[in-house]
This record gives structure tokens, C-alpha cells and sequence, in this order.
């Protein structure tokens, strides 16, 4: 019955994919009691399915595929062995592997056993490590075994993937175990399943809890902006352990019986990503904005077969690198908003048009209302926040641990995103920025985001960050922090050709008044922390007499 459930929700929107109205009227969350999408989704679409789920490439050039079958039996195995080695329902554990098969036969295995995901990046180090345990209260770790030291102050079970660890059991024995699996008991739709730390663009990462529907069933809603469909080959560039992993290389895709698509490197290389792209018939593309910013700084017209979708999230896409790809590919990277929090809540869904800049309508599933921080009234600009009224599938549980900031967050029958944004007379929602990055110059109301959408614009400019830098006169003025592009030195002479463009393509009282070429700092996902410039700002302007060694004025 619940399999039956999702299945009609699934087909729903994959019979709608490009009627938004239509969709947006006649879409409802299924109603589910007892369910776990390992056991009653994946395992029912991969009975006797030797269509490829997992397809795994790598820098040398070797290849593994697996099937939607070959997937079941595996975590089948897996599911066995680990409830050997004693992870009982409930359990919390923390996994770190790359894009490896292990990855995915973990993810599946321990959903259908009941336990409790706790996933991290590699690029964690051990006192990340070491909080992720604590803070998650986790019983077991699945790592790498390059990864074991991090781990040698925890106390848990501890599992290498990779090379013999002395302490550590051998996670490659699970393959000996029988391929047949039965659940110990039923799962309830509202069981925890994943417990996900945020990237921390702000402040100390929080900690969010996701139930076997909110981030399974949740990701309709994804599957349904990208516009997947049974036998695409979708790529999303992700690193595990972060949400937007679960999101594109799990959920979505294979909520559509899509195929998962994986291209391994050490180092970014843009010919190489294209060409694989081509050589493997890549369907659909999802990248965030650092990679597509580097993909459009090579050749793109070397990818012959473009995919037929293309999108970006993670944040928001500036116009200048949508219309480079559109001019090469002929087609659209459509935006689309979510959080860790939640699944995709707003996008440009397949088959709309596309306004500049914007990032689209709420999607299925999901009403938004934006709200003027300081009266709390729906505004034309204001905060994302998304109403509880039906409450959306998608949305997680809570912050585990954390009552107060989840109420917070869900006050006033409505969930607060933290995020500002503004809608036009046909729905369509811009981006502004985050509440703590919008700032006052002169008492203007200052976005980020807009400013740095005209900087990329300019051919030297490949990265930029806004922020306000102290001034006696305007309380603040906007500054630039800029990455170069290959082959622009970083002097004055290039410090005025961006000058001369703000001043011809920013209002006057927007315009960016002082730059500095420097790396931007970011979360180990890659998000800019803007909250690291504004306080270096600070400190470089608490004598408003003095200028700081390589700051250019404008």
C-alpha cells in the first residue's frame, strides 16, 4: 500500500513534468504509515532490473556499473553484516567514504535495517570527526581506512572500507554474507533516518534531522525540478557527507529509476569532465555555481551532446554564466532553492520560461510566502519562509538536539529559511541573500548576490564576494573581494577596468567602492563564508584614517 502510494505521487509528477499549473494543483504528499524507501521503493524497482542504477568512473579511466538488481543484493549483504557486527534499529552512524559503490550499498543497508545515518565528508578533520560522533551520539563509524586516525580518540565500532586497519573490522567481509534480507520490524514513516550537520556559513553547524520520508519521499519535489525520468544518466558533482549529495546522487534519481553517474578526479579538470560527459552519454547535469563558473572558463562546445537537463543549486546562479552555457549548449541551467533543511522548494522546473536572475516558482508540494522581517506581513520582499499549513513532506523534523532553535524556525505556522528574496507580479522569486549578508550603504538596502552578479560579468572576474566595509560618512560601503581570471595580473590597472564597469552597470548608491584580490575563504563545501570578510573588514578599517595594503579605491 505504500509502495502503491509514492508510486502514484512519483508517476503524478513524472506525467506533469512540464505543466507546472497542472502539477502545482494536483500534486498531494502520499499519506504513509509504515514505510522504509530501501525495502518498499528500491528494492521493488530493482526486482529482476538489470537496467544501471550506479555507474562509477574513474581518473584512470576504469569503470564500474552495477544494477538496480546488483544494488539490492549487495546492501542486502551488507544490511546482514553490519546487524552481525551489532547495529541494531536506532543506532547512529557516521559514515565517511567517497564516491565509492560502498557509499551507496552503506546508505541502503543501513536504511533498511532501521539505524540512523550520520554522514561526513572526508575533508573533515579529527576534531570534526570526533564532534560528529559526539554531537550525533554514534555507536559505530564507517570510514575510509585512509580516514582511521581521525577516528582514534572515539569510542565506537569501527569499520575500515580499503585496507586492513588494526582495531578495525574489515567492512569487505560483508560480501560473503547471504544476499537475502528480512526486516527485524517495521518502519515508520516518521523515524529518524539522517542526522546531517549544516556547511556553517554563519556559525557552528547545526544539526538536522531527517525522517524515511522527509528526505526520501521529500525529494519528489528535486526529481521533479530537474526533470529526471527513468533511464537518464544523471550527473550531480557532490561531495558525500553533505545534503545536496543525498539530494542528487541518491533520492532523486533514483525516485525516477534514473542512473546515478559518477566521474572521479583529484584535481578539476573541465576538458576532461566534458569529454567524459560525452564519451558516457551523460542525460542530466547538476553542478553548483564554482564548477559551472570553471566550465565556462574552457571550451564547452567540446561536449557535442549537451545533456538535455541542466541545473544548479548549492547557491544562486549569476545571469552571466546562464547565458554562456545557454549561447554553447542551447540550453537553460534552471535554478533551484532548498537547504539542508529541506528538498528543492522553489526552481525553475522544466518547461517554463526562465526569467533572468530568478530562481524560479514555489514547486509542487511546497506554498511560500515571503515575510517582511520586522512585521512579520507577506511583503513583495522578504523572508523565504515556507507555510506549515499543509506541512510539506520535505521539511526536516527539527535541529536535533535543539528545541529552542527549532521553534524558533517553525514559529508562527510557518518555517524561516534565513534567507531574503523578492517576487514579481507572476510568482517568480529572486534571490537577495542571506538576512545576516544584506547590508545598509547610505542607508540603501544593499544585496550581495546582485552586486556580484555584474563583478562575474566582467572577464577578469571569475569569483566575487560582497560585503559592507566600515565608512565614518556611509556607516558602510560595498567592498569586493575578487579571484582573476587566468592571465589578468592583479594590479591597479586591473582594479579600474572593474571600477569603470560597476560604475556603468551599478546604481550610484550600489556601486562597489573598494576591492582586494585575495582567495575567498569557504565551508569544506564549498560555500563562501562571508561572515570571515565581514569581520576581516573590521579589523582592517578600525583606523578609519588608514588603508589597508592592497585594498584598490574606486
Amino acid at each position: 500500500m505504500t509502495t502503491a502510494a509514492f508510486r502514484a505521487a512519483r508517476d503524478f509528477l513524472l506525467e506533469h513534468s512540464a505543466d507546472y499549473e497542472a502539477a502545482g494543483a494536483g500534486f498531494a504528499w502520499p499519506a504513509l504509515g509504515e514505510f522504509n524507501w530501501a525495502l518498499d521503493w528500491f528494492d521493488v524497482i530493482a526486482a529482476g532490473n538489470d537496467a544501471p542504477a550506479l555507474w562509477i568512473v574513474e581518473e584512470d579511466g576504469s569503470e564500474q556499473r552495477f544494477s538496480f538488481a546488483e544494488m539490492s543484493r549487495r546492501s542486502n549483504q551488507v544490511a546482514n553484516w553490519l546487524r552481525a557486527q551489532g547495529v541494531r534499529r536506532g543506532d547512529r552512524i557516521v559514515l565517511m567514504l567517497g564516491n565509492q559503490v560502498e557509499l551507496w550499498d552503506t546508505i541502503l543497508a543501513v536504511m533498511k535495517l532501521g539505524a540512523v545515518l550520520i554522514p561526513a565528508t572526508p575533508l573533515l578533520g579529527p576534531a570534526d570527526a570526533a564532534d560528529r560522533v559526539a554531537r550525533g551520539g554514534a555507536k559505530h563509524v564507517i570510514a575510509l581506512s585512509s580516514a582511521a586516525a581521525k577516528f582514534a580518540a572515539v569510542d565506537a565500532t569501527k569499520i575500515a572500507v580499503g585496507e586492513a586497519v588494526e582495531g578495525w573490522r574489515a567492512f569487505a567481509d560483508a560480501y560473503a554474507e547471504d544476499a537475502g534480507f528480512a526486516a527485524d520490524a517495521a518502519t515508520q514513516a516518521t523515524d529518524t533516518l539522517l542526522l546531517y550537520f549544516t556547511s556553517g556559513t554563519t556559525a557552528r553547524p547545526k544539526l538536522v534531522e531527517h525522517t524515511h520520508q522527509s528526505y526520501p519521499v521529500g525529494h519528489l519535489s528535486t526529481m521533479y525540478w530537474i526533470g529526471l525520468r527513468p533511464g537518464d544518466v544523471h550527473l550531480n558533482i557532490s561531495s558525500p557527507g553533505w545534503a545536496k549529495h543525498a539530494w542528487s546522487n541518491v533520492f532523486a534519481p533514483w525516485n525516477a529509476e534514473s542512473c546515478v553517474f559518477i566521474f572521479n578526479y583529484t584535481r578539476f579538470d573541465a576538458g576532461r569532465l566534458l569529454a567524459e560527459m560525452q564519451r558516457c552519454g551523460v542525460t542530466s547535469f547538476c553542478a553548483p555555481p564554482t564548477v559551472w563558473r570553471m566550465l565556462i572558463q574552457s571550451d564547452l562546445a567540446a561536449l557535442r551532446t549537451p545533456p538535455r537537463l541542466v541545473v544548479g543549486a548549492g547557491e544562486p546562479l549569476n545571469p552571466e554564466v546562464i547565458d554562456q552555457v545557454k549561447k554553447a549548449w542551447g540550453v537553460t541551467i534552471r535554478d533551484g532553492f532548498g537547504q539542508t533543511e529541506t528538498t528543492v522548494q522553489i526552481a525553475n522546473t522544466p518547461g517554463q520560461p526562465v526569467k533572468p536572475g530568478s530562481m524560479g516558482r514555489p514547486v509542487p508540494g511546497y506554498s511560500i510566502e515571503l515575510l517582511d522581517p520586522l512585521t512579520g506581513e507577506p511583503a513583495t520582499e522578504g523572508e523565504i519562509c515556507v507555510a506549515l499549513d499543509p506541512r510539506p513532506t520535505g521539511l526536516m523534523a527539527g535541529y536535533h538536539g535543539d528545541p529552542g532553535l527549532t521553534a524558533e524556525r517553525m514559529a508562527g505556522g510557518y518555517y524561516h529559511t534565513g534567507d531574503v528574496a523578492s517576487r514579481d507580479d507572476d510568482g517568480y522569486i529572486t534571490y537577495v541573500g542571506r538576512t545576516d549578508d544584506v547590508f545598509k550603504a547610505s542607508d540603501y538596502r544593499i544585496s550581495p548576490f546582485e552586486l556580484e552578479s555584474v563583478l562575474l560579468e566582467h572577464e577578469a572576474v571569475v569569483e566575487a564576494a560582497v560585503v559592507p566595509s566600515p565608512d565614518p560618512l556611509r556607516l558602510a560601503v560595498p567592498k569586493a573581494y575578487v579571484v582573476l581570471a587566468e592571465g589578468f595580473p592583479a594590479t591597479a590597472e586591473t582594479a579600474e577596468t572593474i571600477f569603470a564597469y560597476a560604475r556603468e552597470h551599478m546604481p550610484p548608491f550600489a556601486r562597489i567602492r573598494r576591492l582586494e584580490f585575495a582567495e575567498l575563504p569557504k565551508t569544506i563545501s564549498g560555500k563562501i563564508r562571508r561572515v570571515e570578510l565581514r569581520a576581516a573588514e573590521h579589523e582592517k578599517h578600525a583606523d578609519p584614517e588608514s588603508r589597508p595594503a592592497g585594498e584598490f579605491t574606486g
